[in-house]
């Protein structure tokens, strides 16, 4: 459902487990900081709302969208890490280096959950500008940090 008739922070309740006990990593891109530190916030209260423990939420810090998923199988390969969260965001260039980056970074986030059979989940925004992007980090269509938050707490009740 495109994201201009449905908030990104709107979701139903039903399959939210327990997550008190649950281990949960958060990669987040540096690269459009503005957007993925507001990604970060949204994923974090989720997270805590629904019961994670904030020690329980370890975060690490890549510096581009690229490295989200090497960054993604770092985390996932730790046995206490019961699912892993990417954000970032990859705005529309005047290239084709956004194509690129968004589909490696597609691929990769998915292979690292099906290497290691845990949730991964692809909380990165691919807008044609920012304010595309500000729309989709709090802004009109909500924030996609809710959405990957709670992605990652409903695949873990599967």
């Amino acid at each position: 459902m495109a994201t201009n008739l449905k908030s990104l922070s709107q979701y139903s309740e039903k399959n939210i487990v327990d997550i008190s006990n649950k281990k949960f990593g958060i990669v987040v891109s540096e690269w459009n900081d503005q957007i993925t530190e507001s990604l970060f916030s949204a994923a974090l209260e989720t997270l805590l709302k629904h019961g994670a423990k904030k020690d329980n939420i370890y975060r690490k810090n890549v510096p581009g969208s690229f490295e989200l998923t090497l960054g993604a199988q770092w985390l996932a390969e730790l046995e206490e890490i019961d699912a892993v969260i990417c954000l970032g965001c990859v705005i529309q260039g005047e290239t084709r280096h956004f194509d690129f980056i968004c589909d490696a970074v597609a691929h990769g986030i998915t292979n690292v959950g099906l290497k290691y059979n845990k949730p991964v989940i692809f909380g990165v925004l691919t807008p044609d500008n920012m304010q595309q992007a500000l729309d989709r980090a709090g802004g009109k269509h909500g924030n996609k940090g809710d959405e990957a938050a709670i992605t990652a707490v409903k695949m873990l009740g599967f």
